[in-house]
């Protein structure tokens, strides 16, 4: 293993990955039946050739809880051996929050559990949140869960969203670790001006209770989103806050061996990773087989990379994520 990690009190180890997708998918030559367009146009101008699509029976906290448990068997403890499952989504199954349905489905008796929502940011910031609780010494182990069904808030109709989003989960294993924090250096960043350039906003329609007394009943309208400004500020802002993160880390560019960022667009992607010089041979996607799933596409690309052999123990993973809020981060971690 490379020895670069930080030494000094409890620190934290990545030991476990996870992944799950529903069982149908949705390529770009079905999706033309649905609106105007074409495998062509949706290729060139985002990468994606695929997506997974959840079915009206399927649930967030079912496809969590796949993923977590794959992670945890590649960890090598039990559900009573979690100490927290932080699970980040926008798009739970209950707004009380669905991470204590994961820990009921794991048998995770002894985890407290809680949602975050940071959207396409979410794995990145309980990532982070994670790790606090490991290195203050109140927890040993932690589950983060990054999971979204977006097709539940697409707009069908609108060419310009509904080609981008599919549905999935991922998990890691956190744990203690007293030779070293493989948590090497983060940089969290939010910008709610920006708010307006991708929204999943609430509607609400007035009800009148009695006499001059009402109150907001509603739902939530689709994803609506400012493809160029979106563009703008990750091309901008993501690789110089993975530049904060490789200075907190005390590293350079060139001593990363991947690249990891969140799946929202192949042109992000390459923009990104020739800003920071990057070869592109160093940056992990799967964006072609799932498209943007959100708070899911960061460790459903790394878990996939594991498994297949490509990130080794002790390599070097430079991660940024990016989305609404706006919020967008970066952490630099060694896997294993």
């Amino acid at each position: 293993m490379k020895q670069v990690f930080n030494s000094g009190g409890a620190g934290i180890a990545i030991i476990g990955s996870g992944s799950a997708t529903p069982g149908v998918s949705l390529d770009n030559e079905a999706l033309s039946q649905i609106v105007e367009t074409s495998d062509e146009w949706i290729t060139t101008r985002t990468g994606i050739q695929n997506r997974h699509i959840a079915q009206p029976a399927d649930s967030l906290a079912q496809l969590g809880t796949e993923a977590a448990v794959e992670a945890i068997a590649m960890a090598g403890i039990t559900p009573a051996d979690i100490d927290l499952i932080i699970l980040a989504t926008s798009t739970g199954d209950d707004l009380f929050g669905s991470a204590t349905t994961i820990q009921a489905n794991l048998g995770a008796t002894r985890a407290v559990a809680f949602d975050l929502t940071a959207a396409c940011s979410g794995f990145l910031f309980g990532l982070v949140t994670g790790a606090q609780f490991i290195r203050t010494g109140a927890y040993q182990n932690v589950l983060l869960v990054g999971a979204d069904i977006l097709s539940r808030w697409v707009d069908w109709s609108d060419r310009t969203t509904c080609v981008l989003f599919g549905d999935g989960a991922g998990a890691v294993v956190m744990r203690a670790s007293l030779d070293g924090d493989r948590l090497l250096g983060f940089e969290l960043r939010s910008d709610g001006s920006q708010n307006q350039c991708l929204q999943l906003p609430y509607c609400s329609t007035p009800k009148t209770l009695v006499n001059d007394i009402s109150v907001s009943q509603g739902t939530y309208q689709p994803i609506a989103m400012t493809g160029k400004e979106v563009y703008r500020f990750a091309v901008t802002q993501v690789p110089e806050v993975v530049e904060k993160a490789l200075f907190r880390a005390n590293l350079t560019v060139d001593q990363i061996d991947w690249l990891l960022l969140h799946q929202a667009n192949q042109r992000i992607l390459a923009a990104v990773a020739q800003r920071l010089n990057i070869p592109s041979d160093k940056v992990l996607t799967n964006l072609a087989a799932y498209g943007n799933t959100s708070a899911a596409s960061i460790p459903l690309a790394l878990d996939e990379a594991v498994r297949s052999g490509k990130v080794q123990p002790g390599d070097i993973i430079a991660s940024a994520g990016f989305g609404a809020g706006l919020t967008w981060g970066a952490a630099i971690f060694q896997w294993g």
